[in-house]
């Protein structure tokens, strides 16, 4: 069974479907999900609560009362919460997805 678990990121001009980033490792699916604008997060949050996301993480500028709707629009369902570090731009999640390949193990 495959945990998945989003970091939603501020981004703005970005789009949260065609901008994401999927990484998959032993089971683990982490998603990058840019959102242009704070007010989009919680139907963002939404959608991927669809998709499986046993865990949101908002990264960066997100206020209290952004991150109370994205906690409101998944009912509880899964963890809110803010992360210390900021992936503050698509090419920042694009780096973060190759530090993330390169640990991966070579197949010979």
């Amino acid at each position: 069974m495959t945990v998945a678990w989003a970091y939603i990121y501020e981004h703005p001009g970005s789009d949260p479907v065609d901008d994401r980033v999927v990484l998959e490792r032993d089971g683990q699916r982490t998603y990058l999900v840019p959102v242009p604008d704070p007010s989009m997060a919680p139907a963002v949050a939404a959608d991927l609560l669809a998709e499986g996301v046993a865990l949101i993480e908002l990264c960066g500028g997100f206020a209290l009362t952004a991150a109370a709707r994205v906690a409101e629009a998944v009912g509880g369902r899964v963890p809110v919460g803010h992360v210390t570090f900021a992936v503050d731009s698509v090419r920042g999640a694009a780096r973060y997805g190759e530090l993330f390949e390169a640990d991966q193990p070579q197949a010979d």
